[in-house]
Formats: C-alpha cells, structure tokens, sequence
C-alpha cells in the first residue's frame, strides 16, 4: 500500500510538471508567432517575451531562434554593436547542436553578424562570419545570397580575385534579383582586378531587371555603382546617376541611401553643395537621432521584460512552496513507514554482512598464513637445498644455523604481522640471496645493486622486492633450465627499473605454480608494474618497475 502510495505521488508531481512545461511551451511559440505577424512594431517586444518562455521549457533552440530575430531587428534599426551581443547571446545558446533547425538558425546568425560588421566597417569580421554562415546552410538559394554578400566584402579589402571566386559561385541562382545583384557584383569585382575589363554591359543589364521588376532598392545599387564607375573617367555621368540614386531614393524613404547619394552629389559640385551639405546634416542627425532611439528602446523593453519575468518567477516560486508544504505532510508520513522499513532491512542486511566479513577474514587468514610459509619457508628451504647441492664442502655449523634459523621462522608465523629482517644492509642481503642461486652450471651476473641504490626506498618496498626476486629465482631454478641469469638494477629519479633475463626455455614451457603468480600481486601492492616477455630466439625476459618514493 505503502509503495503504491509513493508511486502515485511521484506519478502526479511528474504529470504536474509535464502539463506545466506544455503549457510554457505553448505560450513561448504564442509569443513567437505573435512577434513573426506583429504589425504595430512590437516585434522586439514579443521575441523577447518568446525567448524567456522558451528557456523556462529548457528549449534552448527556441531561445536561441527568439534571440536572432531579436538581432535581426536591431540590425535593421541601426543598432549594430546591440545586434552582435544579441547574436552571441543566441550563438551561447545553440552551442554544438548539429539538428537541421539549430544549423539553419546558426546559419542566419552568422549573416545577421557579418551584415552588422559591414555597417561597422569591421570586413575582416564581416568576412569570417558570412564564411560561418556557409558552414551552416545547404539551402542552394541563400548560399548564393551568402556567396555574393561575401565577395562584397571581399571587394572592399581588395582581395578581388577571392570576390571574383566566390560571386561567380552565385550566378546559378534562378532568382532575377539575386541575378541581377551578383552580375552586378561580379561586374565590379572583374573591373577593380583588370582596369581594362569594361563592365558596363553587366550593370546596365542588372539595372534593367531591377527597373523591370520595380525594385527601387536594387536600381539604387546600380546608380550608386555607375556613379562610382564614372567619378573619374566623366563627372557628369557620374553626378547624373548620383541624382538618380537620390531621387529613388526618397521615393522608397530609404535613409541610407539618401546620405549617400548626397555625400557623392557634394564631392561632384564643390561650388553649389551649401543646399545638399544643409540635406545631409539633417538627415544625418535624423538617422543619428532614430538609431539611439532604437537603442534605447531596444535596451527598456529588455529590461522590464527581465524585470517582468523576475516577478512571474517570483510568483511561481511562491505557489511552488505552497504545494510544496502540502506535498511534506504527506510525503512525512510515508517516510516514516519507509524509515521503519528500511531500518529493518538495514539490520538484517548488517548482520549478514558481518557474517560475511568474518567468514572473509577466515579466509584472509588462512591466505596470508599460507602465503607467509610459501614465501619465508619453502622458499629458503629451497635455499638451503640449493646451497647444499651447489657447495661442495659445505659448513655443517652454517647449516644448522640456517636451518634453526627456517625453524624459528615457522614457529614464529603465527603471531608475526611483518617482516623487520631485511631494513639492514638491503642491498648486501639482495645480492647475496641471488648469488646463492649460481653454480658451476649457472651463472648470475648483478649489475647496478649498489649500497646507495636504495636509498629513500621504504622497507616495505624492499621487502616486496627480495620476495619477488626471490621467487623469479626460485622458479627459475626449478623450471627454466638455463644456465646464465642476469639482474640489471637502473633508477631514475624517483623510477626502479629491474631487468631479469635468463637464456632458458620461456614462460610458456615453465610450470609457474603459486609463487610466480604471487608476483603480480606483490608489484601492485608497490604501485609497480611487471611484464614478462618470451624472447623469440630463447629463454625468459621480466621487467620490474616501481616508485623508489610514494
């Protein structure tokens, strides 16, 4: 009943959430078609109401499109530097996403920051965020847009021939007034690289398809390209076309383009521009004037959504507690149960565990006990037997001495926790063991086993050592039938490397038994690590290396 209870409430407080961030959600994408049909220009307003929406749903690409719209229409009203910081904010938000809808809003990102770097006269920028842009998309039609925009830019820095390229990429594009603007382009990009290229063919054919198609703003490209083509070869053309743009220019009441058809039109007439200079000045501060406008605009709306936003936090906040406090009574008393439930469990599952843990130690027990006489009996009696064989007139006293010496040691196991005999003389007792293993038959060279080798290494790691190499030895002795062995010490810094190698049958043909497989163990205990490698030709190469200091 108890778990039922729980699974309900867990249930409830999820379908609560669920039907909470729909509803969020349905109200993000209310805003965004709003500001999308908005013709009161409150735009900006909704975009902004859109993208808070989208990020209390966690929907980051919804912010992230919100925010470009939101760049885009700063873009237009002249707040350059205001749209950037926009992007950047939408470009934080779409992040690595790689789905088609992010990489179509990353696309139009990256434009809207390279038109606004162009305003600004920042080219280099421009450039590299119109060739971001290309990254993005794959729609044939705005690559074109991007291509020409981008050989744009690349005309005002003069790297005309990179213009040249990436315009002429453009011409497939089946819309007139895309045509018209890229061979326009192309026309003026061509003319710029080779003064002896006649482009007027071009930016006459471009400007009767923009008159055909009534599109002001394009013919006031074309004159603003004759005026310039004409400026020092014939001024009267070139004052003609200026007036032209001016003229179109306040037909469409474009603004910008009126200043610069006036700033052509005073350039061309030095004694009679007194009335154009006064149009200018006006115009200018108008422009100046509408922009921080816009600005200030841009910045309040974003500031009392926040400002709004904070209170719809604040409030929900508020209702969250509530439900909160009501969901406490009833998850207390479940807890309860729960606790009671649980603590029952615990303390049968501790005495098991205990059981366990003594049963473990047993084990453990018995394990160390047996590695112990492994390691510090049958290995020195292997010793002994070794010395017995291989000494011909060998000291009864010396031998009676070490066997009393085996036999304390097997009397003493029961109650001994660590071994205290090799601290002294380390490398004295070392190469004596290995050099116990050589015969007339078998030959050990040592090399590198000085007294100050082991210097700073703890006694446990010596410890390790001999019983490893003791081993090594030993196993070498009963299996590996070779007849030369060589111990190679090296240190660095704070790196033992140790090199057993042995011109005997290999590893694959040993029979390793316990010991050999104790190695491993014992060399991770030091934080080392060992490797053994069967020589191709004949017999058995181990590498040993460890921290000298942990």
């Amino acid at each position: 009943m108890k778990k039922l209870f729980i699974i309900s409430l867990a249930i409830l407080l999820f379908s609560c959430s669920d039907k909470q961030a729909d509803t969020e959600n349905g109200i993000a994408k209310t805003y965004y078609e709003k500001a999308k049909t908005d013709t009161t220009g409150s735009s900006f307003y909704y975009f902004n109401l859109a993208k808070n929406a989208y990020l209390a749903t966690k929907d980051s690409v919804g912010a992230a499109k919100a925010l470009v719209n939101m760049a885009i229409l700063q873009e237009s009203k002249g707040d350059y530097y205001g749209s950037i910081e926009t992007s950047l904010e939408a470009d934080r938000y779409l992040g690595k996403k790689e789905d088609s809808i992010s990489r179509q809003t990353f696309a139009s990102n990256y434009n809207s920051m390279a038109i606004c770097s162009s305003y600004l006269y920042e080219f280099e920028d421009c450039i590299r965020y119109y060739q971001k842009a290309l990254q993005y998309t794959s729609a044939k039609e705005y690559r074109y847009m991007i291509l020409n925009n981008l050989g744009t830019a690349q005309i005002t820095l003069k790297d005309y021939k990179a213009a040249i390229k990436n315009i002429q990429l453009a011409l497939p594009t089946t819309d007139s007034l895309k045509y018209a603007m890229v061979i326009n382009n192309l026309a003026r990009a061509k003319n710029f690289d080779n003064k002896n290229y006649n482009p007027l063919s071009e930016f006459y054919k471009a400007l009767e398809i923009r008159k055909r198609a009534n599109n002001s703003i394009g013919e006031n490209s074309s004159y603003a390209t004759l005026s310039i083509f004409y400026l020092h070869s014939d001024k009267k053309k070139a004052l003609y076309f200026a007036e032209q743009m001016l003229n179109t220019a306040k037909k469409n009441n474009s603004i910008e383009d009126q200043l610069q058809a006036l700033q052509k039109i005073i350039s061309l007439t030095p004694n009679n521009n007194l009335a154009y200079f006064d149009d200018f000045q006006k115009l200018n501060d108008s422009v100046q004037i509408s922009r921080n406008k816009a600005k200030n605009q841009f910045a309040t709306i974003r500031y009392d959504v926040e400002k709004k936003n904070l209170e719809n936090q604040s409030l929900k906040l508020q209702k969250a507690e509530k439900e909160i406090q009501i969901l406490w009574q009833y998850l207390l008393s479940a807890l309860l149960i729960a606790l009671l439930i649980i603590s029952i469990v615990l303390y049968k599952k501790r005495q098991k565990k205990l059981q366990q843990e003594k049963e473990i130690e047993v084990k453990n027990t018995e394990i160390k006990y047996s590695k112990k006489v492994h390691d510090k009996v049958a290995n020195k009696v292997y010793h002994v037997m070794s010395e017995v064989e291989n000494t011909v007139n060998i000291d009864k006293n010396e031998l009676l001495d070490k066997l009393e010496n085996i036999y304390h040691i097997s009397r003493d196991i029961s109650y001994e926790d660590q071994d205290i005999i090799l601290e002294k003389d380390f490398s004295k007792q070392l190469s004596q063991m290995l050099k116990s293993y050589s015969s007339d038959t078998i030959k050990v060279p040592i090399i590198g086993n000085e007294e100050g080798f082991w210097n700073g290494v703890s006694g446990n790691t010596k410890i390790e050592i001999f019983y490893i190499l003791q081993e090594l030895m030993t196993n070498m002795k009963k299996h590996s039938k070779a007849d030369r062995v060589i111990i190679d010490f090296e240190r660095e810094n704070n790196l033992i490397n140790i090199s057993y190698t042995d011109n005997g049958v290999g590893i694959q043909e040993h029979s390793p038994k316990n010991g050999l497989k104790n190695t491993e163990s014992r060399i991770n205990s030091i934080h080392g690590t060992i490797n053994f490698e069967t020589k191709t030709e004949k017999g058995l190469k181990i590498n040993l290396s460890f921290p000298a200091k942990k």
